[in-house]
């Protein structure tokens, strides 16, 4: 992953199961919003490809990309919700735009998104007349609109109270036990990375490549001293 002559991370190799939590974690600036970045198509990667059910993402037709993302929903940090939109809206955009679903079909399978994160009744509240957290369930609502087979976060904790980061952590495992859907997250919350992922990978920033790879509890006494200081935070 590189910009210009700018090279962010090499050599990076790594298979993301089905069905489970994948943790990509890092201290800031080590280029994790970046990869999720090149994994849902946004950036085409300097070398390499990017693979879904052993098929070239990258080196697809673009209709076929298309094809592809369309089995992807997206948190990002912010929630990137529409302002001038109520929650129902949001919500009902992706069915209208993608799926071509009517609008008063959009709306009933919006309030049913919404009542699964905890937003059942809040359809017709705009973004600024509700709290952080419960921005990012709405966002969350949104991302799973179409029944995406995989839910890409970027960093959802971030900003956030204990309280409502733990509700939203509560709410991802909900998601993976009941539909099967794999999750790839994005984060350096460690309560998050501990109680979530099946799986991880560690990206360095100064040696511009993954250092380790498993599941992160057994990263806690990982040999390389950088992971082990990040997995041991607040439990020296």
């Amino acid at each position: 992953m590189a910009y210009g002559d700018r090279v962010i991370q090499k050599n990076l190799s790594f298979t993301v199961g089905r069905g489970e939590v994948f943790v990509i974690m890092g201290d800031s600036g080590c280029g994790k919003s970046t990869l999720m970045r090149h994994m849902i198509g946004l950036q085409s990667p300097a070398a390499g490809e990017v693979l879904y059910d052993g098929e070239p993402f990258w080196a697809s037709a673009e209709d076929q990309r298309e094809r592809t993302q369309r089995k992807f929903g997206v948190l990002y940090q912010n929630a990137a919700l529409f302002s001038s939109m109520t929650l129902g809206e949001n919500v009902s955009l992706p069915l209208v735009q993608n799926a071509g679903v009517s609008l008063a079909v959009a709306a009933d399978i919006a309030g049913l998104k919404l009542a699964l994160v905890g937003l059942g009744g809040f359809e017709d509240h705009y973004p600024a007349e509700i709290s952080g957290g419960m921005r990012r369930r709405a966002g969350l609502a949104r991302a799973m609109a179409l029944d995406p087979e995989i839910l890409y976060f970027d960093e959802p904790s971030a900003g956030l109270d204990p309280l409502s980061s733990r509700r939203l952590d509560d709410l991802i495992l909900e998601l993976r036990d009941s539909s099967g859907t794999t999750i790839v997250l994005v984060t350096h919350e460690l309560p998050s990375i501990l109680e979530l992922g099946d799986d991880a990978v560690f990206l360095d920033a100064e040696r511009k490549t993954m250092v380790a790879r498993g599941k992160p509890s057994e990263l806690l006494d990982s040999v390389d001293p950088k992971v082990r200081a990040f997995m041991s935070r607040g439990r020296l």
